[in-house]
């Protein structure tokens, strides 16, 4: 064989081997990095909204722990 006949035949054998990579590399989707679009994930639940104490509640709930010291502190004083 000679010489040119060779490279030719390498040369068209790289021909072919570029050809097939590139079909591969299209096939193949690259991975991209980092946190994913929001387009496929569901959508973030709202919070429920916080619920308001009146005043006549607070002072029911101030009351009760003020009895509840209370108590504890004359437990406390008996030991």
């Amino acid at each position: 064989m000679q010489v040119s006949q060779i490279l030719a035949e390498l040369d068209s054998e790289i021909a072919r081997l570029q050809q097939a990579r590139s079909l591969l590399a299209a096939s193949v989707e690259p991975r991209r990095r980092g946190r994913p679009p929001l387009s496929g994930r569901p959508k973030a639940v709202a919070a429920p909204k916080k619920r308001r104490l009146s005043a006549e509640e607070r002072q029911k709930i101030a009351d009760a722990m003020k009895r509840r010291w209370a108590e504890r502190k004359k437990t406390a004083a008996k030991k």
